[in-house]
C-alpha cells in the first residue's frame, strides 16, 4: 500500500496546477525544479494515476488531476480551519469558498458588498458561481448555495432566511401599446414572458395567491420562454410582455419609469429563500462565517419566515 501524500506534496501539486508550470511553481515556492517534479511523481505514484499532461511548453491537468486538485484544495482549507478554530477572532480565516447565488442577487447585492467582506477576511478566497441553473451542490463541490423558490433536494441541509415578495411588471412601452390590464379577464389580451429553468418544460402561466393563501393559475399566451433572470427582465424591458418577479431587485427600473406594476391585487405567492449546504459533522468555520454574512446581507430584502419555519442553526 502506498504511503499517504504529505501536506508539502499537496501544496506543491496545487502550485503546479495553479501556475501550469513546474518551473514557475519552483520559483514561487523557492525550491529546485527537481524537487517539484519529484513531489508530483511521488503523488502520482501514491494515487496510481497521472495528474498532468506534460508538454515542452506547459502542463495541463488530466481529468483525474482536476478531481485531485479540488480535493486537495478542500483538504488544505480544512487544515487552515483546524489551525484557527480555537482562535477567538474570525479575521485570521484562510482557505477557499465555493458558493452559488442566483444571477441578479449576485450582480446587484452580493458582488457590490464583497470588498467589505474581503477587507474583514483577507485570507479567504471565493469562487462565485452565479447561475439560475440548479447546481449539484455535492457533486460540484459547493460549500453552500443560495436558493430562491421551492426546495426539491432533500439530501441537503436547509437554513430558511425569509421570503421575497412578488410583483407583476410590464414596460411602460408595452402598456402604451397594449393597454393596462385591470382584471384577470384582461390577461386574455396580453402576453406573458414565460420562465422555465429547463427549456422544454411546459409554461405554467400567470400565478396569483388569494387572501386565504390559495394559489391560482391563469393560462396566458406568450411568444418567448427564457431560462435565466437576466433574459427574463431584459425581455420585459424590451416590451415583450408581463413578468412576475421579486419586488426587491427591480426597484431601480420601476423608479426610473421603465417598468410599472400591474394587477397589484393579484400577486404570486412570496418565494422562499434558503441557504443550502451538504450534510457534514461540522461546517468549516470559513463557511459558517460566510453564511452568517450572506444571511445578514439578505435580511433587509426579505419578509420574515412564519413561526413554523425557524432557521436551522449553522452549527
Amino acid at each position: 500500500m502506498n504511503a499517504l501524500p504529505s501536506l508539502e506534496t499537496l501544496q506543491v501539486f496545487v502550485k503546479v496546477a495553479e501556475l501550469s508550470s513546474f518551473t514557475q511553481a519552483a520559483l514561487s515556492l523557492g525550491v529546485p525544479k527537481a524537487s517539484v517534479s519529484t513531489a508530483v511523481q511521488r503523488l502520482e505514484a501514491a494515487l496510481g494515476t497521472r495528474l498532468f499532461h506534460r508538454t515542452t511548453r506547459r502542463v495541463q491537468l488530466t481529468q483525474d488531476g482536476q478531481a485531485c486538485l479540488e480535493r486537495s484544495l478542500d483538504l488544505l482549507s480544512d487544515l487552515g480551519d483546524l489551525q484557527t478554530m480555537f482562535q477567538p477572532s474570525a479575521s485570521g480565516l484562510t482557505g477557499r469558498l465555493r458558493v452559488d447565488i442566483p444571477l441578479r442577487l449576485a450582480r446587484d447585492l452580493v458582488t457590490p458588498a464583497l470588498p467589505e467582506f474581503f477587507a474583514t477576511h483577507p485570507g479567504l478566497e471565493l469562487e462565485l458561481s452565479s447561475t439560475d441553473r440548479r447546481v449539484d451542490v455535492v457533486r460540484e463541490g459547493f460549500d453552500c448555495v443560495l436558493r430562491v423558490g421551492p426546495l426539491t433536494d432533500s439530501s441537503l441541509v436547509a437554513r430558511p432566511l425569509g421570503f421575497l415578495d412578488m410583483v407583476n411588471l410590464a414596460s411602460t412601452d408595452y402598456l402604451a401599446r397594449r393597454g393596462e390590464p385591470r382584471t384577470l379577464e384582461d390577461l386574455a389580451q396580453h402576453q406573458l414572458i414565460h420562465y422555465a429553468p429547463l427549456l422544454g418544460q411546459r409554461p405554467i402561466g400567470f400565478e396569483w395567491q388569494d387572501e386565504q393563501g390559495v394559489q391560482h393559475l391563469v393560462p396566458m399566451a406568450g411568444s418567448l420562454t427564457v431560462n435565466n433572470s437576466e433574459a427574463y427582465i431584459g425581455a420585459c424591458l424590451a416590451g415583450l410582455g408581463i413578468v412576475q418577479v421579486p419586488r426587491r431587485g427591480n426597484d431601480g427600473e420601476v423608479l426610473a419609469n421603465r417598468l410599472r406594476e400591474v394587477l397589484p391585487q393579484f400577486r404570486a405567492a412570496p418565494m422562499p429563500v434558503h441557504l443550502l449546504y451538504p450534510h457534514r459533522r461540522q461546517l468549516p468555520r470559513r463557511v459558517q462565517v460566510f453564511m452568517q454574512w450572506l444571511a445578514a446581507l439578505m435580511s433587509p430584502r426579505l419578509m420574515p419566515m412564519n413561526p413554523s419555519g425557524p432557521p436551522i442553526p449553522l452549527s
